[in-house]
Formats: structure tokens, C-alpha cells, sequence
């Protein structure tokens, strides 16, 4: 997936090339390259082409996917036709894996994905309200069914939970202001596009600010987002249950597009892979060992061909951990 804002562009059928797709399939490799059937839970589904790609490289991979959105489920599903037999989607939130893995018949993980953030297809579509470069509702659901829009935080929200939101999950510096600004033109007219809100941006954060901090929407209009849809709970919720269904030799790649995910990320997986032993011992405990180790050294990023041919690639941050061990 990718990060919100982005001017919409189109490159194939079913949207977007997948983001780093030929790392994610290495990385995954070890557990997924096998005679016997293996499981992949893609958790963040989309248009289907992280899933592709592993059934294609995979012929004894079977799929368990998931996302929210319902209108990517459809995309998915025509996308891995072909594999019909080999695949069990399905319409829920990611943190809901242990009830999607008994829907589709499986106890453990041999291998995971999350693609975080909001997709490409989603950006594109004008009318979902996540790119802040198109007027368009201020709704930005990734679940249409959801009772929670973009307008509904703006227009009801006090001035001390919506500079909240800005400042915990858009790391804007002039939260206080912006939501001050909202409140005072709320009052007048309620918000309902994202043009109105663009706007008040432009003029509530300085002209020096603007001039070198990027576009001045972006970290609003990504604390909306993640207000909606409730992102950083649900990651917190998700990825310990997806490390915890993991046979051992299981591997988990995470796709981060900002660093409040990628720091969630780096704290369960440094938790995972650390010893429980008391500091200063001489040996290690017995049954202190960790469960898990890292595969990649810190955070990857896409290389220069990537980028090239995947703009959109350009904030992502890969970390992977592998299960070596299950105690109990």
C-alpha cells in the first residue's frame, strides 16, 4: 500500500504494481517454498497483487486473505480467479485473524503479510477521500459500512480531541491551531469536502512551514485516516496474533508507510526477539531464549530500480521475523 496524498496514476487492470513485490517474495520464500501445503495469511489483501505474486512463485501455497473493503474483495477475487481453489478471502479487519483462520479451516500461519497504510486503488478513487490533491467527500472509509467519517471528526470533535488526533497521529506541529481553525469555520458551515479543509491548511499553517515541511495537508489528512479506521489499534491488536499463530521456521514481513506503524512494528518485534534472561547473567536462562529472530537488519527500503518503477514505493520500510522456536 502506499501513503496518502499521492497524485492518483494508473498502471494495470487490477491497480497498482505491488510495492517491493520481489523482496516480499524472497523474504517469505523459506517458509512458503515447500512439497506440502503451506498458508499465507495476506493481511492487508487489496487489489490482490502481493497474493498473486505468491501463488505464482508458490505452487503449494494456499491463501487466507483479508481486508475491509469491499470493493477490493471484488477486485482480488477477479484478479486470482485462476487460483480460485487455492484461495479463501475474506471481509474483515486485520486484528480479526484468529476468527478469519477458523472461517477458513486453519490453526497456524506458515507465512504473513501486512501491506499497511492506505492502497493505491483506494487513493485513486476520488470519491473515498483520502488524497488530499483531489476535492472530493471528507469520508475516508476503508470499510464503507463503518459509522465513522473524515466529516464526522471534523464537524464534532471538541478542540482538545481533535488536536489530539493531529498531534498523535499526524505529528503536526500546529494541531492546536488547526483545530482552532476548524472549530471557527465549522460554526460557519459544516465540513464536507476536502478542498474546504485543504484550504483552512494553507492558511493556518505558517508560509515557512509550508515552504520546506511538504505538502501542508499530508499530516492532517493522515491522522484523519488513522482516527477513522482506528490503523494503529488494530496493528496493535493484529500482529501479535499473527506472530502467535506462526509454526516454527513461520516468517511475518510488514510493509510500514510512516513511522508511527513502523515503530509499533519495531517495538513487537524487538520484544519478540529478545531474551528474557535477567540483564548481566553469565549464560542464558533456560527457557529464556527467544521465540524469534530478525531476518532483515533494521528497516529495508526500496532500491533505485524500484523507485522507478514504483514511485509510490518511495516511504515504505520492510521489516521480517521468523519464528524459530515454540515453547509450550
Amino acid at each position: 500500500m502506499v501513503d496518502a496524498g499521492d497524485e492518483p496514476r494508473r498502471s494495470g487492470e487490477f491497480g497498482h504494481v505491488p510495492v517491493m513485490g520481489t523482496r516480499i517474495v524472497e523474504l517469505l520464500a523459506p517458509a512458503l517454498d515447500s512439497d506440502e501445503t503451506r498458508i499465507f495469511l495476506d493481511a492487508t489483501l487489496g487489489a490482490g497483487g502481493h497474493s498473486q505474486l505468491i501463488l505464482e512463485s508458490f505452487p503449494n501455497a494456499r491463501v487466507v486473505g483479508i481486508d475491509r473493503d469491499a470493493s477490493a474483495l471484488e477486485i482480488a477475487r477477479a484478479r486470482l480467479a485462476s487460483y480460485a481453489d487455492r484461495i479463501s478471502l475474506h471481509q474483515a479487519t486485520f486484528h480479526e485473524i484468529r476468527a478469519v483462520m477458523d472461517e477458513a479451516g486453519e490453526s497456524t500461519l506458515d507465512a504473513a503479510l501486512f501491506d499497511l497504510g492506505v492502497s493505491s486503488m483506494q487513493l485513486d478513487q476520488a470519491g473515498r477521500g483520502f488524497a488530499y490533491a483531489v476535492d472530493a467527500p471528507l469520508d475516508m472509509r476503508m470499510n464503507a459500512d463503518d459509522p465513522l467519517t473524515a466529516a464526522d471528526v471534523l464537524n464534532t470533535y471538541s478542540h482538545g480531541d481533535l488536536a489530539r488526533v493531529l498531534s498523535d497521529y499526524g505529528e503536526e506541529r500546529f494541531a492546536g491551531r488547526i483545530a482552532s481553525a476548524v472549530l471557527r469555520e465549522r460554526g460557519k458551515e459544516p465540513f464536507t469536502t476536502s478542498a474546504r479543509l485543504v484550504e483552512l491548511l494553507y492558511d493556518a499553517i505558517p508560509a515557512a512551514t509550508r515552504r520546506t515541511g511538504g505538502h501542508p495537508a499530508k499530516r492532517t489528512f493522515q491522522a484523519l485516516r488513522i482516527e477513522v479506521n482506528h490503523e494503529l489499534d488494530v496493528l496493535r491488536e493484529a500482529l501479535p496474533a499473527a506472530l502467535d499463530s506462526l509454526v516454527v521456521g513461520g516468517r511475518v514481513a510488514v510493509m510500514s508507510y510512516q513511522s508511527l506503524e513502523d515503530r509499533i512494528v519495531k517495538r513487537e518485534f524487538a520484544t519478540r526477539t529478545t531474551s528474557t534472561s535477567p540483564p548481566g547473567l553469565p549464560v542464558e536462562l533456560p527457557g529464556t531464549a527467544p521465540e524469534f529472530r530478525l531476518i532483515t537488519r533494521g528497516a529495508e527500503r526500496p532500491d533505485e530500480n524500484e523507485l522507478d518503477t514504483n514511485p509510490r514505493s518511495a516511504p515504505v520500510r520492510v521489516r521480517a521475523i521468523e519464528r524459530v522456536e515454540k515453547k509450550g
